[in-house]
């Protein structure tokens, strides 16, 4: 009988070899993903001790990523030729994304994705990230409060009157408001959603952290 399943096993076509990672550049559009860094704070940071979340640095919304996303699926840590970011380079993104230990993170695994250099990853990140209008009203506020992932929604939307609810989704984690996720073309423009990305938080109401 082994000879057998011998040679059963070699008659069968080679199968290809599983691929350390996706082919990078290869996407349909981008996911544009910012969270509320006082919430990210009371749920993880703070035990962490991220430097993000220590007294003074008063972090808003911040850049958590900009992601290549399919139709429906997203690719991740693509195999890419391009040299990581150094890290002076990712310490530079700090400003925007609260630590550069979150800017190599988000390189690993999405940028090396994006079919870009490193450099041109997080200007390009950037440049998405500062393109938004943030809602002044989340900053002002001096106080916890629970809200809808509604609220949260047209907030952006007034702020941002181009844009469409199915441009954006607001997440929710452990009953606090997580990201707005917003969807960009490659050109950064806005583009609706895919069906897999259009998730509003279900939630009635969710906890949401004033700035300290």
């Amino acid at each position: 009988m082994r000879w057998l399943l011998i040679a059963l096993l070699a008659a069968l076509p080679a199968l290809p070899a599983l691929a350390d990672g996706e082919k990078t550049g290869s996407f349909d559009y981008y996911v544009l993903s910012m969270s509320w860094s006082p919430n990210w704070c009371a749920q993880t940071g703070r035990a962490q001790n991220s430097p993000q979340c220590e007294t003074g640095r008063r972090f808003g919304w911040v850049l958590h990523g900009l992601w290549p996303q399919y139709a429906r699926g997203y690719p991740s840590y693509c195999r890419t030729p391009e040299r990581a970011p150094s890290r002076a380079m990712t310490a530079a993104m700090a400003d925007v994304m609260g630590t550069g230990g979150l800017a190599w993170h988000q390189w690993k695994k999405h940028g090396a994705c994006s079919g870009l250099d490193a450099a041109a990853y997080y200007a390009l990140s950037r440049e998405a990230f500062e393109s938004v209008r943030l809602p002044p009203a989340f900053a002002a506020l001096d106080k916890p409060i629970r809200l809808p992932a509604r609220v949260v929604e047209a907030a952006f939307l007034k702020a941002n009157p181009a844009w469409r609810p199915d441009m954006l989704t607001i997440t929710c984690k452990n009953g606090y408001i997580e990201e707005a996720r917003l969807c960009l073309s490659k050109a950064l423009n806005p583009v609706p959603c895919g069906a897999d990305v259009v998730r509003d938080c279900t939630l009635p109401d969710a906890r949401f952290q004033p700035i300290d």
